[in-house]
């Protein structure tokens, strides 16, 4: 089996992803997941390319929701899994397409439960991160979701892939139907831009609430 790397989301950590890393490990799979938050695109993208490199063969990457413009930017890579991701170019950053949906559908798309502090961070409201992120997740793993969240820049709102891998890369796309963090505008492009489709009836977060489903697709890809 190749080797896989996981590239989680945005206010989240490579700990949310425990329960998919760890039942792939027991089979025998070599898994990395980097900590790929708080950090500019480019010097994310540059670090993760280097594990990539290194790897033993051309890995798998699973990219998770941000994860997907930090996966847009490898190359020398096998599969592409794009978990409720965000599939871009070069220039299209996160308000490139809040801007594009608003211009097509005529109005706003609902926004993930933001806090906004004096230091230039971000942080998802604690409150309202159970209905946007984990609905479906049980209460013992919500609350551990959530307690593993943290800050993010700003700039993740204006910064846009180092390249567009998923274009000359073979790639599943998992859209989840009950996600409430990605507007279904927004997904409809992304998944128009990948070779397979799967859809679940998930929330942003199958990692959690389907880790056996997640993980079995995986292993299909390695």
């Amino acid at each position: 089996m190749r080797p896989l790397i996981i590239l989680h989301g945005s206010w989240h950590q490579p700990a949310h992803f425990d329960d998919v890393a760890e039942r792939l490990r027991r089979e025998g799979v070599d898994v990395t997941v980097p900590d790929v938050g708080a950090r500019p695109i480019a010097e994310v993208t540059r670090t993760v390319q280097e594990i990539v490199d290194q790897a033993a063969e051309p890995p798998v990457v699973l990219g998770h929701s941000y994860g997907g413009v930090i996966a847009s930017g490898l190359t020398g890579v096998s599969h592409l899994i794009l978990l409720a991701a965000i599939i871009s170019e070069p220039g299209e950053t996160a308000r490139y397409w809040i801007e594009r949906v608003t211009e097509e559908t005529g109005r706003e798309p609902e926004s993930l439960p933001l806090i906004f502090d004096d230091e230039g961070m971000t942080h998802l409201d604690p409150a309202a991160a159970r209905e946007a992120l984990y609905a479906d997740c049980s209460d013992a793993v919500a609350e551990r979701a959530i307690a593993l969240l943290r800050p993010e820049p700003v700039s993740i709102f204006t910064e846009s892939p180092t390249g567009a891998s998923w274009k000359d890369t073979p790639n599943t796309y998992i859209v989840c139907s009950e996600d409430r963090a990605l507007a279904p505008e927004m997904v409809a492009h992304f998944a128009a831009r990948c070779e397979t489709t799967v859809t679940w009836r998930a929330s942003h977060s199958p990692f959690l609430s389907r880790p056996v489903e997640l993980a079995t697709l995986i292993r299909e890809r390695l």
